[in-house]
């Protein structure tokens, strides 16, 4: 699962990356409010924390001009104003929960389970399931139809990715940010040997392929392809 981090404290910010990822999550931090935006839009993050007050704008402000360009990635703003005219404020920009300092990761980690499992379920559980796949996140296993399949590690976030978000297309590149993260370099074609392991993973002799390829456009986890 991946957040986006907007801290501008970067104590505080590496505090909580630190706690974030020894929960499962995949981290991107940002500072300035420009930044957010342009990550935040070209990004595929399942969440969003945002701080209030940022270098070149409000976390109010960046937030509603998110939700003004369609953004539905969940938001829990950060902050250390604890009015109530503040809350509505965060609430009236678009805001899904408001966590006020000081708190801790723990309760940050139970605020986004939370947030997850009201607006969208299939995030915050430990298990998913498409098709006749079953993925166990607690065990890390796969089954398909009952029977064990033997992932790799970077198969099995390759395929969590997709049943995070059954039946949409992927860009390699979006892939590549998601799975194998924006600070790691590798070649686009890179993804296809990985979608190539998965298939082979998961169709052994006799299964349908439920991986889609989409000419020009990329791949989709789409059990009617």
């Amino acid at each position: 699962m991946r957040v986006l981090l907007v801290e501008d404290d970067p104590e505080l910010a590496s505090v909580l990356e630190t706690g974030l990822e020894e929960q499962g999550f995949h981290v991107g931090r940002e500072s300035t409010a420009d930044g957010a935006r342009t990550r935040a839009v070209l990004g595929t993050f399942d969440v969003i924390i945002l701080d209030v007050m940022l270098p070149g704008g409000s976390g109010f402000d960046l937030c509603r001009q998110l939700r003004e360009r369609g953004l539905l990635t969940p938001v829990l703003m950060l902050t250390a104003r604890d009015t109530i005219d503040d809350r509505v404020r965060g609430l009236d920009a678009g805001a899904d929960d408001y966590v006020p300092k000081p708190f801790s990761p723990t309760e940050l980690v139970a605020r986004i389970r939370a947030v997850l499992r009201r607006i969208r379920p299939a995030l915050a559980d430990e298990a998913l399931s498409y098709a006749d796949i079953v993925m166990d996140l607690v065990a890390h296993r796969v089954t398909r139809g009952g029977k064990a399949v033997h992932l790799g590690p970077t198969e099995f976030r390759l395929l969590r990715h997709f049943m995070e978000h059954p039946g949409r297309v992927f860009s390699r590149e979006q892939l590549l940010d998601s799975v194998w993260g924006k600070d790691v370099y590798v070649e686009a074609r890179t993804v296809d040997v990985h979608i190539r392991r998965l298939r082979i993973a998961l169709n052994g002799d006799t299964g349908a392929d439920l991986i889609r390829t989409v000419r020009a456009a990329g791949y989709a986890l789409d059990a009617q392809g």
